[in-house]
């Protein structure tokens, strides 16, 4: 497929709403036949869980020319995997640093806990490569302003890892609530999973020397110096306020971005959020098992997000609530209120309709993953705005982020989306950036 055509076909499906019938398998396949002198040169920072090789390897597999992991067991596992799927071997590095410094790569994909997020991003940025940042962007608002500033001032095309944004259902339902078929919206409810720190971990363990593998400081990088403790690193990490924000900014960085995204919101936000949240009785993990929020818009619009253990996937997303009816969109599917919210908005292949829910077919599961991580690489051959702009995974992450302040604060948090500012609050404006560890600096 040539330049151009493939510019076309993005624009066209992921954009423009008029998808195709063309299936997953079908779809890396017309992308993966690139010569080499179109192809984007791409590093992969960080390669176990995520970024491994079930998930983001698999997207970036004919592009990628350069490892990078503070594990040298998933640094392994990596290169094994590239080596059997694409029958070559690439440099392997500890330090991503190198990655940043090499001529021989045109982008690197950030894989790593959260609290190395703004750093890598905006080091890349200056080091003339392109991003591809995995969700949530941040680890606390203030420094996803820096990010975006990098990203401007040295021209780079920096994508948000919150590929719902290129997934068919979700991509229909935001346009049809932007539509009018609902009415005017009134309400928004998103509904976010229970951790499952418990599930991966079992039980607590005691801390211990950090394995010989894994270099641990760096690991932590500006993160506070704690013992080492495997219940706490790699996956795990999500549950602790030093490294993450817990479900809020991990499925909230989905959910939540595709209420922003519907309410047409992705360069503002709310105005007020408050909420309570309940924790493990015993503390094994820090963040909520459950929470209950409530936030305010300036046009009046009231957005419920509520984590909710043992909640089904198919329970797990958005509804948007509207005068005239209502819309719910999950990973697979939307489902309305009535038939009749379908009548003004057509529903497009492959999505399939009955009565009053569309569904994806199954075979299409990992099309919004493919699509996601091609619309990046599009992008920074045209240097296009990709989907989820930087911007917008700033926008989005600073919902979450308000959210797990007003229940850490226990109070009601006023938000000015004009300044990013918390109001009349000096002591909650402070939860707005974090210390970083010496000699780690954002500046």
């Amino acid at each position: 497929m040539s330049r151009s055509s493939r510019r076309s076909f993005l624009k066209r499906s992921l954009f423009a709403g008029i998808f195709t019938g063309i299936s997953a398998k079908s779809y890396r396949a017309s992308f993966a036949a690139e010569s080499p002198s179109e192809r984007v040169r791409v590093g992969m920072i960080g390669v176990g869980n995520q970024g491994g090789p079930r998930n983001n390897m698999k997207y970036f597999l004919p592009n990628i020319e350069a490892l990078c992991d503070v594990d040298s067991g998933h640094l392994d596992a990596a290169g094994a995997f590239l080596q059997k799927e694409a029958d070559r071997s690439v440099m392997m590095t500890d330090d991503y640093r190198r990655l940043l410094d090499s001529n021989d790569l045109d982008a690197v994909v950030v894989t790593v806990p959260d609290q190395w997020h703004a750093l890598m991003t905006i080091e890349a940025c200056q080091a003339g490569k392109d991003v591809y940042c995995e969700k949530p962007l941040t680890l606390v608002i203030g420094e996803g302003r820096p990010m975006i500033d990098a990203a401007r001032r040295h021209e780079r095309v920096v994508q948000t890892g919150s590929m719902q944004r290129s997934g068919l259902e979700f991509q229909f339902v935001t346009r049809l609530v932007q539509s009018g078929a609902i009415g005017k919206v009134k309400v928004v409810n998103v509904t976010l999973p229970g951790p499952n720190w418990i599930d991966r971990a079992k039980h607590p363990v005691p801390n211990s020397p950090p394995p010989s593998d894994l270099d641990y400081d760096r690991w932590l990088g500006p993160a506070p110096m704690r013992p080492y403790n495997r219940n706490r690193v790699h996956y795990l990490f999500r549950f602790y306020w030093d490294y993450s924000g817990g479900q809020q900014t991990n499925f909230g960085a989905h959910h939540l971005d595709t209420a922003q995204w519907g309410l047409g919101m992705d360069d503002s936000g709310p105005v007020s959020v408050e909420g309570t949240a309940v924790y493990h009785p015993e503390e094994w993990y820090e963040t909520p098992d459950k929470a209950d929020m409530r936030y305010t818009y300036a046009n009046g619009v009231t957005m419920n997000c509520r984590q909710i253990p043992g909640l089904e996937s198919r329970k797990q997303g958005t509804e948007f609530i509207g005068e005239n009816g209502s819309v719910f969109v999950w990973r697979g599917g939307v489902e309305a209120s009535s038939p009749d919210v379908f009548k003004s908005v057509e529903v497009p292949a492959p999505l399939v309709r009955k009565g009053a829910v569309v569904t994806l077919p199954s075979e299409e599961k990992r099309f919004a993953n493919y699509a996601h991580v091609n619309n990046f690489l599009d992008c920074v051959k045209t240097r296009e705005t990709p989907a989820a702009d930087i911007s917008i995974g700033h926008r989005s992450a600073t919902v979450c982020h308000l959210g797990n302040i007003a229940v850490r604060t226990g109070k009601k948090i006023h938000w000015d989306p004009e300044t990013e500012t918390i109001t009349g609050d000096p002591e909650a404006a402070k939860w707005l950036m974090k210390e970083y560890r010496a000699p780690y600096s954002l500046t």
